[in-house]
Parts: C-alpha cells; structure tokens; sequence
C-alpha cells in the first residue's frame, strides 16, 4: 500500500468516525423525543480500482420497529374511542347524581316524598305548603338542569368534532408536504431522517382521531388508509382527501343528525356514514364525538324524558284532584300546559311547577292541600289531597316510555334504575378504558425497546473514540514518514 492510500484510507476513517459521533450526539440527545428513531450509520468498503481503500457512509438508517408502531397506533386510536364515552357517562352520572347527594335526582324526590308528608300531618301549616313546593320546584329544576347538562355533553362534543376534524385535514396535508420532500431528498441521496420523524409525528396526531395503517413507499413517501381500507393519502403527487364538517352554535333535544340539524361528516364532498359497519372513521376518537352527540346524548335524554313523563303523568292523572277540569295539568306541567305524549323529546327540559300553586306566579300554596283547581280555601285541616298525591308519588307504575326493563315501580325506583343504567354503562366504559390504555402502555413500552440507548450509546461513543484515534495515529504516522523524507 502506498502512502498516498495509507493517507486516503485513515482520511475515510475520521470521517466515518465524526460522522458515527455525530449520530450518537444526537440520539442521546433525542433520547425521550417523541416520534424520533434511533440513528445507525451505514458503511461499506471504499474500492478504488481493484483494491480497498478506506470506509464510505452510504446512508443513515432509523432504527424503527413497523409493526410494533403500527399497533400501537391502533391502540393509540382506541383509547381516544374510549376515552371520550368515558368522559361522558362520567359528566352524566355526576349530573343526575347519586342517591346519598340532596341535590340529585334522588335526593329530590325522598325530599319531595318527606315534605308531603309533613304536611299531611299538618295541612294548615303554611310553613309545610311551602316546603312541599320547594322540593317540587327542587325536583323539576334537578330534571331541567340534569337535561341541560346532556345537550351542554352534545355541543361540546360538536365543537370537539369539528376541532378534530380540522386537525385531520391540516395534518393530512402536511403528512403529503413532508412527502414530497422526503421523497425529493431521498432521490438526491439526502439524509431524509429528521423529516421523516416529523412526519411519524404528524401521522401519530392523526391516528388517536382515525385508525389507520401505513404503507411505505420504495422512494421514501407513505400511503395511509384507515383501518376499514379508505384511502386517506395515496402516496402519489396531489392533494389527500379532505373532510368536511359545519358546526352547530346551540343544540337542542329535537336535533339529530338524521332530521337534518346537526352536520354530518363528507369526505371529498361526499357524505359518509358516521356510526355503523360502514363508517370509514370507526374505532378513534372522532367517531366517539359522533357516538356522544348522535346516540349517547340522545339515549340518555330519552330515558330522562321518560322518567319526567312518568313524574308529571302521576300527578296530571284524571283521578287525582277533582277540582281540575279535563285537560287540565297537574302539579308538574310541560311548560306550564298538560303533557302531551306526542312531545315528549326534551320534557326534561320543559318540566314546570304549576302556577296555580306557586305564589310566585300568581297562585297560592293552599291549593297544594285543596286543589289546583279550586277557587277559594277550603278546611284547613283537610289532607286528603296532599294524601293522594304522596301515593301517586310513591305508587308502582310502569313507565309508558324508555329503555326500561319491563315492571311497576315507584317515582324512586324509577330515577335509581336510571342511575344504575348511567353507572352500568360509566363502569363498562371505564373498563374498556383502562383496557386500551394498557395496551398502549405495552406497545409504548416495546415501541421504546427499540428506541435508544443512552448505555449502549456510550458504549458506542468508546468505539468510535479509539477507532477516531487510531486512524489520527496513523496520519500522524504517515506525516513522520513524509517529514523524515522531506528530510533525506
């Protein structure tokens, strides 16, 4: 070997050597980045000729595991799912309360049921008149405000799902920009490494909303389809699909999405399904936004619906009150007027003490014990109203409407099936729940595995010292032998 290929070969080596550094710099650097893919340097034997002479980098690999990031993004996709219901039946059960609290549903129906009877055994106190319309207007307004809190659930999901909706299509369009410059540098021979992580990071930002999978292309650029096969992005030059969304400023119960007043989702333009086997979207985030707005919110506000038909039906009953003409409301009113059944979406909302018993509209206390109909007080100590409303109250009726499982039961046995209907479906979504986040966790923790180093790093930065010095030794050896020439 002469020494001008001594001289190049050790040449390639400090290059190889500051180059592997370099790598090693910036994985321990990026070690708890999210999205970044441990660095290796590729190598080959330099041939000039027909001989060796030194080492070459050939290219940069990310060390990444395919399969292991592809389930971990489907994981990823449905702990968003089951998140979201979470959070809902959560915010639903806190709403209707549980029976311990005074203000829950509960709470104010066993208040509603002791007023009565306090007062039916004492009828001519004012003071107990008083009470048993207070925890009337207590009861309706806890109905009221538990129906609010379900339509309060629905817009905030509508807002959620045109936030999401915009973050899908503004990361899809970046996901196709970094395409193109990846696929640009990759043809030029670039280290496309950096981009590429950003781009992981943007298709993992879209992965909790959709699930999807990738594709990766020989010349560097990526195709992504959601798990049900829709094309998302085609690898190809272009612009991906893009969805479409309106929102809704203010949602009542009468609202779907099926009557035409709450937005659907498009795609191109082209409306497509958002719940059922044929839903392009199904298993992430952005379909569980739709499933609270469109089935969970409204499921929830049909079974309220029905508990506050059940409550006004009790007491607007032709056979209590006599002094009520035909038609006539009861004590409880669908906005001041008798329920009609044929409105019954969002009663919940509606529901009303009669005014002819509240002095604050105009009526009087003393026709809670005489009747809501009567014209002037009778004898005061007379309770046999105040009797007959306390077993409608507590009197076993089948509801006329709502997902009930079939049987009579009480106003109270009503309102705590409810609830254990709201809390079934809270502890089932919670399991699913703590299901998919540990499975994430799993997959985050094998996704790591193949992550890097810091020990193994270090142990790699000894080597590419000595190996940094070893060709330094030998360019200082073949600058002793030129200066030893030079000087013969």
């Amino acid at each position: 070997m002469t020494i001008s290929n001594t001289l190049a070969t050790a040449l390639s080596g400090l290059t190889a050597a500051s180059r592997a550094a370099e790598l090693v710099s910036s994985n321990i650097a990026n070690a708890s980045t999210p999205g970044y893919a441990r660095r290796e340097l590729q190598l080959a034997s330099r041939v000039v000729g027909s001989s060796g002479q030194g080492v070459q980098v050939v290219g940069v690999r990310r060390a990444e595991n395919a399969v292991v990031i592809a389930d971990r993004r489907l994981a990823q996709a449905a702990q968003g799912d089951s998140d979201a219901r979470t959070a809902f039946y959560q915010k639903l059960e806190k709403a209707v309360g549980t029976p311990d609290l005074a203000y829950s549903l509960n709470g104010r129906i066993s208040a509603f049921d002791t007023a009565l009877t306090e007062a039916i055994s004492h009828p001519e106190s004012e003071a107990r008149l008083t009470s048993v319309l207070t925890a009337a207007r207590g009861l309706a307004s806890t109905l009221v405000t538990t129906g609010k809190e379900i339509q309060a659930a629905r817009l905030a999901a509508d807002a959620e799902i045109d936030t999401q909706v915009n973050l899908l299509n503004d990361n899809l369009l970046k996901v196709s920009d970094l395409n193109v410059q990846i696929r640009r540098g990759h043809g030029l021979g670039q280290d496309v490494s950096s981009l590429i992580d950003l781009r992981q990071q943007t298709v993992d930002a879209i992965s909790s909303i959709v699930p999807l999978r990738q594709v990766d292309q020989a010349d560097g650029s990526i195709k992504l389809y959601t798990s049900a096969g829709a094309t998302l992005l085609d690898g190809a030059p272009g612009l991906p699909v893009h969805f479409g969304f309106t929102r809704t400023q203010v949602i009542v119960p009468e609202m779907t999405q099926a009557s035409g007043g709450l937005s659907g989702l498009t795609l191109n333009g082209a409306p497509i399904p958002t719940s059922g086997s044929g839903a392009i979207i199904l298993g992430g985030s952005l379909a569980a936004e739709f499933a609270v707005r469109d089935e969970l919110g409204t499921e929830a506000q049909a079974q309220l619906d029905a508990v506050t038909r059940d409550l006004i039906e009790r007491f607007q009953d032709s056979g209590l009150d006599a002094t009520r003409l035909p038609g006539d409301a009861g004590l409880f009113t669908d906005a001041g007027a008798a329920f009609d059944p044929v409105n019954e979406i969002g009663l919940a909302q509606r529901i009303k003490v009669n005014a002819q018993a509240d002095p604050a509209q105009g009526g009087g206390v003393w026709r809670l014990r005489d009747g809501l109909g009567a014209t002037t007080q009778a004898l005061t100590g007379n309770n046999s109203l105040l009797r007959d409303m306390r077993a409608a109250l507590i009197a076993d009726r089948a509801p006329a409407s709502g997902d009930f499982i079939g049987g009579a039961r009480s106003a109270s046995v009503l309102a705590s099936d409810f609830l254990s209907q709201i809390a079934g479906n809270r502890l089932s979504a919670e399991g699913d729940s703590a299901f998919t986040a540990a499975k994430l966790d799993t997959y985050q923790q094998m996704e790591a595995q193949d992550g890097v180093d810091t020990d193994q790093e270090m142990q790699s930065l000894l080597q590419i010292e000595q190996a940094y010095a070893a060709n330094a030794k030998v360019i200082k050896t073949v600058e002793e032998m030129l200066n030893r020439l030079m000087e013969i």
